[in-house]
């Protein structure tokens, strides 16, 4: 086997972690809570053998799935998309980020304030970011100033209007907020840009011009190892930004699903990388966080549509895994990532079928597996399947 792809539908979880309780995520559930609130069809990852994941109530089970399926619980210390994928790929954040639930320090924003030349910031509360524009987007056009706030993870979300502030220079605040927040210590995992157009409280809405600044301290993932032994990387999407470019040796951005997936079937069909690594983005960001079940279940649809196409582009020698980073079930009243466990589905010419995986102790092993058939290095987290579905 010479090459990989990983495909990350972000925020497809399939049932609570045993720690969910410590997160308040007891009853989570992304799939079901999608499968029992809508008509959801999804044929394709039911023939890979998704409705068989141990755990799932859901009756249609595959009776000879053609992949292989299992699921996977995260070790890290948190639930977003950074920890989540960095857990993929073989790095394990044992200390979690500090998160900032009664705003941030003044003198936090007092100092990124001056580095930057702004007149300070606007709202500086955790929540919904949409709701916030609702709540200060005229308002921050009126004054020119940036809302600044956080959620239930550990990131520090800067929104302005687009025509207030142009894009380059969001991202150059958002590179500054990065710094002080590192030279200072306030250990926050993710800086991220939110740009946003409209022109009233009820319309604003945000662009695919989003760019996260990511805490760079993670340790060593399969990426760098694909680096070091002369392999190479294609990132789609936003895993760029989450890996920092760190063992990337190309990467294309996206403006949603539809792009990501379009771009995911020519560079399988096209590409000479060895790993292509894939974000799609709309599942948490469209529809998760706003408690979208219709949405959220449309979208699975449209890329389950497009599954049969990314698998007939597969060389040979090609694995397709299919998985997730954290949830965000949309059908319990919270807004915010889930901690659940994560969905594997694999599919290759040349691998075994309808075989169960069942409970991956570690994100990890899929990149322990990855590294192993492709006999490279291994990393210290994750145990590999290699022998299983070979």
């Amino acid at each position: 086997m010479n090459r990989t792809i990983i495909i990350v539908l972000d925020s497809f979880g399939v049932g609570e972690s045993p720690d969910a309780y410590v997160y308040g995520d007891e009853g989570s559930n992304t799939l079901e809570g999608i499968y029992y609130n809508t008509k959801l069809n999804i044929p394709n990852m039911k023939k890979l053998g998704l409705y068989n994941i141990q755990g799932l109530t859901i009756s249609e089970k595959e009776e000879k799935p053609i992949g292989i399926f299992g699921k996977a619980q995260e070790k890290a210390k948190g639930k977003n998309s950074p920890v989540g994928h960095w857990e993929i790929a073989g790095y394990i954040q044992n200390v979690p980020f500090k998160t900032y639930y009664n705003g941030f320090p003044q003198e936090l924003l007092d100092e990124i304030s001056k580095r930057a030349g702004i007149d300070g910031f606007i709202c500086n509360k955790k929540g919904s970011g949409t709701e916030f524009l609702k709540q200060y987007g005229e308002q921050s056009i009126r004054e020119k100033k940036p809302i600044v706030y956080t959620s239930a993870d550990s990131v520090f979300q800067i929104a302005i209007h687009e025509d207030i502030m142009p894009i380059q220079e969001l991202y150059r605040l958002c590179k500054i907020s990065r710094d002080v927040i590192n030279e200072k210590g306030y250990d926050i995992g993710t800086v991220i840009a939110r740009p946003f157009v409209g022109t009233k409280n009820e319309n604003f809405t945000r662009t695919y011009n989003r760019k996260d600044f990511e805490f760079e301290g993670f340790g060593k993932t399969m990426l760098d190892v694909f680096q070091e032994n002369g392999k190479n990387v294609l990132a789609i999407g936003k895993i760029e930004d989450l890996f920092s470019g760190r063992g990337i040796s190309r990467a294309i951005h996206t403006s949603g699903n539809t792009d990501g997936i379009e771009k995911t079937i020519y560079e399988i069909k096209n590409s000479i990388e060895d790993l292509i690594f894939v974000n799609l983005v709309d599942f948490d960001m469209l529809y998760g966080h706003r408690n979208n079940i219709e949405g959220y279940a449309k979208a699975l649809e449209e890329f389950d549509k497009k599954l049969p196409e990314i698998i007939n582009s597969l060389k040979e020698d090609d694995i397709l895994i299919l998985t997730a980073d954290h949830g965000n079930d949309p059908s319990t009243p919270s807004t915010d990532h889930s901690r659940e466990y994560i969905p594997i589905l694999i599919y290759g010419k040349k691998l075994k079928n309808n075989v169960d995986l069942g409970v991956r102790k570690t994100y990890s092993d899929i990149s322990a597996t990855i590294l192993d058939i492709m006999e490279l290095p291994s990393l210290e987290n994750g145990e590999s399947f290699k022998n299983e579905i070979m």
